[in-house]
């Protein structure tokens, strides 16, 4: 049976980060044991066009970088989505789609219509297809409700805030980065991750969690993006980020699905006039790396 995978990706802050923040020149992926050393896997066809702020050239070029090292093709999609889109590509990712290209305040509506929402679902149960959102803080979590409920997740469309201020830290010895067929395989475990903000979810039952935010965090609510663009202020609701998910796998008929709640993990940047790294290319990321390789193998049951 043919797999075939859509990649989800939304950036956190996308507002900060275009501003801020370049594609750091200096991140190199080299891989010892590439899944396609021929450079002939499947084809990952890469959405540029639901308002997609992030490139393949530019902000998300890490992601690209260790796609093509794997030995998938890569290349621009700027149509709607339908099945016989699908059909083409193995892999479909859509980076930093957002409902408005600039009216970020509430509310943010679903920016996959009904017809691209049933198309990708359909695609998932019946052709067994692989399904990754990663999706991440207010506006971008209202702009994939609608696709990420279709598959039983409740995307909280707000922002995650440590508590303690400290680096959001993802491991094993915290007890936040959990066993799983991602984490877990055999020569490319995963101990550790890093967040920089994001959202979180509510999992369908079914679904394998492999990272949780638990009570160290709070994911608040704002209405308006100018409440994210400096300190929270304290009028603004939140809620505890106990029983919260930010990353979890699904089998979903013949298909997969991963959703994870932050994307910077899968870029490579230098922020802010002190080039400050942030994604795979920083120092705690060291595992990022493998974590996107086995999520795409999970992905294309490999």
């Amino acid at each position: 049976m043919k797999f075939v995978v859509f990649a989800f990706l939304l950036i956190s802050m996308p507002m900060l980060i275009l501003a801020q923040s370049v594609s750091d020149p200096h991140f190199v992926v080299r891989l010892e044991d590439p899944l396609y050393p021929a450079k002939d896997g499947p084809l990952i066809l890469y959405d540029q066009y639901h308002h997609n702020a992030f490139t393949i050239g530019g902000q998300f070029k890490g992601f690209a970088d260790v796609v093509q090292a794997e030995g998938y093709q890569l290349q621009n999609h700027n149509a709607s989505i339908d099945r016989k889109v699908l059909s083409k590509a193995k892999i479909f990712v859509t980076v930093n789609a957002l409902s408005h290209p600039s009216d970020w305040d509430l509310p943010n509506a679903s920016i996959f219509n009904e017809n691209e929402t049933e198309a990708l679902y359909r695609w998932v149960h019946e052709e067994g297809g692989g399904l990754f959102i990663i999706t991440d803080q207010m506006p971008g979590a209202g702009a994939v409700g609608r696709l990420a409920e279709r598959f039983g997740f409740n995307v909280i469309n707000g922002v995650t805030y440590h508590k303690d201020g400290q680096a959001e830290l993802f491991n094993r010895k915290i007890g936040n980065l959990l066993p799983s067929a991602v984490t877990d395989r055999e020569g490319h475990t995963v101990n550790q991750l890093r967040c920089w903000g994001g959202s979180g979810f509510i999992p369908p039952e079914e679904a394998e969690v492999f990272s949780v935010l638990g009570d160290a965090y709070r994911i608040y609510l704002p209405s308006k993006t100018k409440d994210m663009e400096r300190a929270i202020q304290p009028d603004i609701p939140y809620i505890s980020g106990r029983n919260i998910a930010n990353g979890a796998l699904l089998k979903c008929g013949n298909g997969r699905v991963c959703i994870f709640a932050d994307a910077s993990p899968f870029t490579a940047l230098l922020k802010g006039i002190n080039s400050k790294k942030q994604g795979m290319n920083h120092p705690d990321a060291g595992d990022h790396v493998k974590l996107l390789r086995n999520i795409l193998r999970w992905l294309n049951q490999q």
